[in-house]
């Protein structure tokens, strides 16, 4: 596993990315379900499996902090492309869940400048907010707390959320896709005899 040190993509190992993905996907669950339990005046789970996992936020995290980096002195084009980068990935997302499942999972009809209902300034204003953010600040102390934990207990966690996720997503991905009615009470019997070990 030590080749996971080898490698560096923007200042940082192969080790330390893949463990920012994850915790930013736990991170990314917990703003988004806090904020539309605070909508919705009741506890919402926003992710699409059922643990607290969005991997969605996890690859834009570390995909933004990639590509962003070198942005970090200059704020308000930090701002201006980090907006911009992730309106286009979340209308990326969007038109990839209408071809898979033909529905997206929130909707901007309502709110004020939106296009087609998947993207609206007031996300993209918050999207730059939070790029700021990431960037300059937290990505920082998220590296910092993967670093107080030794890599061998690090990795081990890694592969236990890894299998988790993908069973997790894996599962409700099949349940979300066009497959006939036995198909889908054989994998949900599985997956059900899977999570009960």
């Amino acid at each position: 596993m030590m080749w996971l040190y080898k490698y560096h993509v923007a200042g940082y190992d192969l080790y330390h990315l893949i463990a920012c993905f994850f915790l930013f996907s736990i991170i990314g669950w917990m703003v988004e379900s806090v904020y539309m339990s605070f909508c919705n005046k009741k506890l919402t789970n926003r992710g699409f499996m059922s643990g607290p996992f969005c991997p969605i936020y996890g690859i834009g995290a570390t995909l933004g902090y990639i590509i962003l980096h070198p942005l970090a002195k200059n704020v308000v084009m930090l701002y201006i492309v980090g907006a911009a980068l992730a309106t286009l990935f979340e209308f990326l997302v969007a038109r990839l869940m209408i071809k898979l499942f033909g529905e997206v999972w929130w909707d901007y009809n309502e709110k004020f400048c939106n296009y087609k209902g998947v993207v609206c300034l007031e996300s993209t204003l918050a999207w730059g907010l939070y790029a700021v953010i990431i960037i300059t600040f937290l990505f920082d102390k998220v590296m910092s707390f993967v670093d107080r934990w030794p890599f061998e207990w690090g990795i081990k966690t890694i592969a236990l959320i890894c299998v988790m996720a993908a069973i997790d997503f894996g599962y409700h991905f099949a349940m979300s896709v066009k497959i006939d009615e036995e198909t889908r009470e054989e994998i949900s019997e599985f997956y059900h005899k899977l999570i009960r070990r």
